[in-house]
């Protein structure tokens, strides 16, 4: 039964198995009340929960758009008679319909399918209609929604079917190029042709709780490979878990996520609203831009502090600095970091996308957060997050705070390096501002990963190295307890590192440190973040990427060559000098 149904008075839940009275089913949104289970909705349906009362306008277009029998096709019915009874159960012309409306105030384009008719299968029909509004969406430079439910690609239309994969894929793909937001809710079920075309594609990608998503069915799959599937295999939340979705959505959260990330992305302006607010909290933050302010610190000791436990983390930087967070997840290639959290934030206002290393509070925690040591996974996954910024057309802020990238097995067999050399190649060429701060500690290539940025700025009691002070000591002084003596060595101090022009400000602490008043970090740490970007904002995507490449060539340290008399220093290298040089 239906929960749609307007005849029936009570519905069973498939999921618990339990009687429920149907209009209360209906208050709460196709929520069995008992369960959670989310029954499956109408277009109608869907539309009265998603777009602002009285928004949506359907296409001009849409009765035009219908399937047609090309292959001649039947099974037990022929395909025009399967058609004309799915019309009249559903009073739709197909398994799509798309319009315009408002979410929360904010104008998209809006395509949703309807199992009901066909199983939401995609025909030629439901492929144009997806085409159309993507082309919509580019025309009038609005962002798409689509809502996807369906059983994969429509067998009766033969390889013309299998061809949409292509064709609206092609069209999300010039949407990606025009920078035009895209944002796809799975729905229960989601398969076949629609996952492995559209609905993987979206800029962001979302589901409901419990909605069954994957390319083969799971029947498919047993009957092939002779295996049981294991628990939950195919949910949202298992796709979750494996960084394919940026987020599993209760049903009651649809409409607030949605008018949040449409809502930035038409905001693409408004840091000049920031800048009285920067001037105000300036004195507060007590940046510090000259190295001479600066006392010298033990660097050993400042490497205990920046390895306290109880610093404040990314999380709770994105909880006291910022105005709101929602969080994205996934690298879209099989993983979530638990290391790296990121997603879209306010900050005064204006909508910035922040990515950070996550390290744990409790034991617990900090297994789950690998001690704030991401795989490669992690930098794929920050890296998605800083190319979205582009998207939206707003900033990036890196949160960085970890003793390096993860040096284990796994990390190696899967391309630690090459994530790490991506992240660092990519984020060079962010046509949008990028400020990097360091929390704590800064562990080598894992920080730098996240630091290459406009401006570098760093907490006072944290650090930046090359390496461990421990690993230099192992590697250098054969004795990892000369540890204290490599911190001093490596100049890894705020004040050295201002000195040496790696960061370009440090940020004051509160008397002790960080760990002792989160709240005056955090707003300290808020000023400095508003102060750098309202100086970056004006500037062009041409410029900014100028700038910052010209400030990562300027790093290094060297003498010019001098010649001793009339002989050159230098032996060229060849196969036979080199021969020369090992004997």
């Amino acid at each position: 039964m239906n929960p749609s149904d307007t005849h029936a008075t009570w519905h069973r839940c498939p999921g618990c198995q339990q009687l429920h009275y149907l209009p209360r089913v209906r208050r709460s949104l196709g929520v069995c009340p008992g369960c959670g289970r989310h029954h499956r909705l109408g277009s109608r349906e869907r539309l009265d929960l998603l777009a602002d009362p009285g928004s949506f306008v359907p296409a001009e277009d849409l009765p035009e758009v219908r399937s047609v029998d090309v292959l001649g096709f039947t099974d037990t019915r022929p395909y025009p008679e399967r058609l004309d009874g799915a019309r009249r159960r559903t009073g739709l012309t197909d398994a799509a319909v798309y319009g315009t409306a408002r979410i929360e105030g904010q104008p998209a384009v809006v395509v949703v399918m309807d199992f009901a008719f066909m199983g939401g299968s995609m025909g030629s029909a439901v492929g144009e209609l997806v085409t159309r509004a993507a082309e919509s969406a580019l025309e009038s430079r609005l962002p798409l929604l689509v809502v996807c439910a369906s059983g994969g690609a429509r067998m009766q239309e033969g390889p013309l079917s299998l061809m949409q994969m292509a064709k609206t894929g092609q069209a999300f793909g010039r949407l990606r190029e025009a920078g035009i937001l895209s944002v796809c809710l799975l729905t229960d079920p989601t398969y076949g042709g629609v996952t492995a075309s559209f609905a993987m594609l979206g800029d962001l990608v979302v589901a409901e709780p419990g909605a069954m998503i994957g390319f083969a069915g799971p029947g498919v799959i047993r009957q092939t490979i002779g295996e049981e599937l294991p628990e939950g295999f195919q949910t949202a939340e298992f796709l979750l878990e494996h960084g394919m979705l940026d987020a599993v959505l209760p049903r009651s959260e649809a409409r607030g996520f949605l008018g949040r990330v449409f809502g930035a992305w038409h905001q693409t302006h408004g840091w000049d609203r920031a800048v009285g607010t920067a001037g105000a909290l300036g004195a507060v933050a007590a940046v510090v831009r000259d190295p001479s302010r600066l006392p010298r610190q033990d660097a050993a000791a400042t490497v205990r502090l920046a390895r306290t436990s109880g610093r404040p983390t990314t999380l709770d930087y994105l909880a006291l600095a910022f105005d709101s967070f929602t969080e994205f997840h996934g690298d879209r290639l099989g993983h979530d970091s638990k290391a790296i959290v990121g997603g879209l934030a306010l900050l005064e206002g204006v909508p910035v996308i922040v990515v950070g290393h996550q390290k744990g509070r409790s034991t617990r925690e900090s297994v789950l957060r690998n001690f704030g040591m991401p795989e490669p996974d992690g930098y794929r996954k920050a890296l998605r997050l800083m190319k979205l910024a582009v998207t939206f057309g707003v900033p990036v802020v890196t949160l960085i705070d970890t003793p390096g990238a993860y040096p284990g097995i796994d990390a190696e067999k899967h391309g630690q390096a090459v994530a790490i050399a991506e992240s660092i190649l990519e984020a060079s060429r962010l046509p949008v501002p990028v400020v990097a701060c360091v929390t704590g500690e800064g562990g080598s290539g894992g920080a730098l990963a996240l630091a290459v940025a406009d401006r570098v700025l760093t907490l006072e009691n944290s650090y930046y190295s090359v390496i461990s002070p421990e690993g230099c000591a192992t590697i250098l002084f054969n004795d990892a307890g000369q540890a204290h003596r490599a911190a001093e060595a490596l100049r890894l101090t705020p004040a050295d590192l201002l000195d040496l022009g790696v960061v370009d400000a440090v940020v004051r602490e509160p008397d002790g440190g960080a760990h002792l008043d989160a709240a005056a970090t955090a707003e300290r740490l808020r000023a400095a973040l508003v102060e750098h970007l309202t100086e970056l904002v004006p500037l062009g995507a041409g410029e900014l990427v100028e700038r910052r490449q010209g400030r990562f060539r300027a790093f290094g340290a060297f003498e010019p060559f001098e010649a001793f008399g009339d002989q050159a220093a230098v032996v060229p290298l060849n196969h036979h000098t080199m021969g020369a040089q090992s004997a």
